[in-house]
């Protein structure tokens, strides 16, 4: 069949584009990876999400996809915005007394295990660390400093943005009213408040855990130099799509673009992916700072396999904002384990739907809408077709979605919540006085929490809520 053109949204432009690789048949794809000062989040994994999905995406266009996801072990201050404040990674090293690889090899063997968990794919991908490319980090500023993009205060080598016409445009951020209110580059003594460190130098009192020689004195590398020589080193000084977090726009983004075509002359990426943020209470972004959040491993002690929150995240665009609550994933690990259920049941064999598999390549090929993607899978369930060509066309379309497992068939069970009952045992409390007002607000509440409850001649019955009725939460 003939494929609808893929389409991307590009941040920088604010528009979708039609995709074209800078080589007809493989695409360079870089996502910033975490720092590995802490266990990353759910939130922090939806970025990750998204990488796999730009990937898959490829894939299911026929390109071969180079990737790399960085690792962070050095150079991203608690304060990163103004370039001030403690290394993250080396704080925490000296409050736990370990080394730097004593401290991250946890968090990022964690990393890997919540990439595999959420089924990310990574065969063939790359994961550099920072400290394996200080050498190109430091080649990478000293060709800045020739070219005249950079100049020195009293605690490091910054990079002028003021040399770089088009800085603003991938934030669309207001440089005016920011050189206006120069007060935060007091400290660091940057000449505009937009201007980043490219090297920080150490502070001759205190040896720090992780230091290099340079040819401007000992120090460590700011923390954006380090995705533009890991990129450059690896996939080259032009790359097709840079993903990350939206947080990641106006500043780490638009100091990798600045820093890296200054360097080059040449056009760095050409379409910059991102997603939107995960929100707890439905306003709060999920935040280690903010202390609301949960990690893979949170989600598998309360009994929330991680594919869960892949396929809730996938019932909303990666640039929509997408509340995450118990109500939520339970939902969503209701409707997964029931679509995996039914789908395994069927006969293997099948034919592919041909209608449906050309519906959902352009839903795909849209930008990545997968709402709809999945939207189609519940609308296949509900057809008569033949329940082999049902699975057999399901199964192609997982090739992008990674939604099942056949592990989380054995996930099911009938024990009921404790929480679950005792709402039930309040509606019949409701019933028997005939309050039914307070009886229906009750079984609205537990059908919130993924469940139904129905009222038979030999009592009450609980049951999680199957996967069409869970369709009407995700407005599908």
């Amino acid at each position: 069949m003939d494929k609808p053109p893929l389409k991307f949204y590009n941040t920088l432009s604010r528009q979708k584009e039609i995709f074209t690789p800078i080589d007809p048949n493989k695409v360079g794809l870089y996502s910033c990876g975490p720092t590995v000062y802490d266990y990353a989040h759910i939130g922090n994994m939806r970025s990750f999400i998204l990488s796999d999905m730009v990937r898959r995406t490829l894939e299911w266009n026929n390109y071969e996809v180079n990737q790399v996801i960085n690792i962070t072990d050095v150079g991203h201050l608690t304060n990163d915005t103004e370039d001030t404040g403690e290394d993250k990674v080396e704080r925490q090293a000296r409050a736990s007394g370990q080394t730097v690889a004593e401290l991250t090899k946890p968090f990022i063997d964690q990393f890997f295990q919540d990439l595999n968990s959420l089924n990310i794919k990574t065969t063939g991908t790359a994961f550099p660390k920072a400290t394996d490319y200080i050498t190109d980090q430091i080649n990478l500023i000293q060709t800045l400093e020739t070219k005249g993009f950079t100049y020195q205060t009293s605690d490091g080598i910054y990079f002028d943005t003021s040399k770089y016409e088009k800085y603003s445009e991938l934030g669309h951020l207001n440089l005016d009213a920011q050189n206006k209110d120069s007060r935060h580059a007091n400290s660091t003594k940057k000449k505009q408040p937009a201007d980043f460190a490219l090297w920080k130098f150490s502070d001759e009192t205190t040896a720090r855990l992780q230091e290099w020689e340079s040819p401007w004195g000992i120090g460590f590398p700011g923390w954006h130099i380090e995705c533009s020589a890991m990129s450059m080193k690896l996939l080259g000084n032009h790359i097709d799509i840079h993903t990350g977090g939206e947080d990641h726009v106006a500043v780490h983004h638009s100091n990798e673009r600045a820093q890296s075509e200054s360097a080059t002359s040449e056009t760095f990426v050409n379409y910059w992916l991102h997603n939107a943020f995960i929100t707890v209470g439905g306003k709060d972004k999920m935040a280690k700072s903010a202390d609301n959040f949960y990690t893979v491993t949170d989600l598998a002690a309360k009994g929330w396999p991680a594919l869960a929150y892949r396929y809730l995240v996938l019932t909303a665009h990666y640039r929509s904002p997408l509340n995450f609550s118990e109500e939520s994933i339970t939902a969503a690990k209701n409707t997964l384990i029931n679509l995996n259920q039914e789908i395994f049941s069927y006969p293997e064999d099948g034919d592919i739907l041909t209608d449906y598999l050309e519906k959902f390549t352009e839903y795909i090929n849209d930008d990545m809408g997968t709402p709809r993607a999945i939207a189609l899978i519940h609308e296949i369930l509900s057809t008569t077709f033949k329940t082999a060509d049902k699975r057999a066309t399901i199964e192609k379309f997982d090739e992008v979605l990674g939604i099942l497992d056949e592990n989380l068939i054995n996930k099911t069970d009938d024990i009921i919540p404790e929480e679950i009952e005792s709402l039930a045992d309040d509606r019949d409390i409701a019933r028997e006085r005939g309050d039914w007002d307070q009886a229906d607000l009750i079984r609205q509440q537990i059908e919130l929490k993924g469940y139904t409850i129905k009222d038979t001649p030999n009592g009450r019955k609980i049951s999680h809520i199957d996967y069409i009725n869970l369709m009407l939460y995700y407005n599908m």
